[in-house]
């Protein structure tokens, strides 16, 4: 079974191409979480993107022919050992207009650096949710919703992670930010913002799937709310049930359950006659109402205690 956030990717993969200013942050969140810079002849710089998802890879492909780079190859490295995923490599030979490109894309020639706000383009809203979407196609995750509500972006520069956490709380989520052995991570918890956050990246269905399993969760976990609460109530209506019968059998054994008051003495014999029943039930069969019956049954109880 795939995936929940490589379901995610294929679909984000998808879009049409936005506007250029769009296309240059998409591209730049993209290489910014994923790529890796390579030097060639007399210093000049090229790039390799890495990804497990041939969509993601085929979605770098075109956004890099969108931003004027004609020269990209394709490769994929297959893994025999069971349970590690093959992975391609997009790769951007050293040449004329790499490096004008990274820098546009808010990109320092060594990856370790951002230009000033993750680079002009990101002033504009469209923009910034083109960068997290290409962030997210790098370097993304989401756990599905039927287990626990987790989105997050995991990366070992510092640098970029502010960025990211500072986009998210521009756009107004609950986005938080925190160390796990030698990665930063962001991330969002609630149910409402991961919702929220895949919708705007343009992943409709994902959200759509998202919102169905939410909603069967909640309706699933107020049915388990019921049963714990309706089983501790039997529990609760059982034990009293059973001290009830043990204090009205001890009263019987000594003699004094036929001294006691008419309606308490109806009350005791029809616990001992119904010991499964309910308050409710019995005092059905007594023509009382339910604190009626509980009524004459603590008055039982206390008159063995007071003896």
């Amino acid at each position: 079974m795939s995936s929940f956030s490589g379901e995610v990717k294929h679909e984000l993969a998808r879009l049409p191409l936005a506007e250029p200013c769009c296309v240059h942050a998409e591209l730049g969140g993209l290489f910014r979480m994923g790529a890796s810079i390579t030097l060639g002849a007399k210093g000049a710089l090229g790039a390799t993107f890495t990804t497990e998802h041939a969509a993601v890879a085929r979605r770098a492909f075109v956004l890099l022919k969108q931003a004027g780079i004609l020269r990209t190859e394709i490769a994929m490295r297959r893994f025999r050992r069971l349970g590690k995923n093959n992975s391609y490599l997009l790769r951007v030979p050293p040449g004329a207009g790499v490096e004008a490109l990274l820098e546009a894309e808010g990109v320092s020639p060594d990856l370790q650096q951002l230009q000033p706000h993750g680079g002009t383009f990101l002033r504009r809203p469209c923009c910034r949710v083109s960068y997290l979407r290409g962030a997210f196609l790098a370097g993304g995750s989401v756990n599905r919703p039927e287990a626990s509500y987790h989105l997050e972006y995991a990366t070992t520069n510092y640098q970029l992670a502010e960025l990211l956490h500072s986009l998210l709380r521009r756009l107004e989520f609950p986005a938080g930010l925190t160390g796990r052995k030698e990665d930063y991570v962001v991330y969002l918890k609630e149910g409402d913002a991961i919702l929220d956050f895949l919708a705007m990246l343009g992943a409709e269905e994902a959200a759509t799937a998202f919102e169905a399993a939410r909603n069967v969760k909640d309706v699933r976990n107020q049915v388990n709310r019921l049963v714990n609460c309706e089983t501790a109530n039997l529990n609760k209506t059982a034990a009293a049930a059973a001290k009830q019968i043990a204090v009205i059998r001890e009263l019987a054994a000594s003699g004094r359950l036929a001294s006691l008051a008419p309606g308490l003495r109806e009350a005791a014999e029809a616990r001992l006659s119904h010991p499964e029943a309910s308050l409710s039930e019995l005092g059905e069969m007594l023509g009382l109402g339910r604190s009626g019956v509980n009524h004459r049954l603590r008055r039982i109880m206390d008159v063995v205690a007071e003896a």
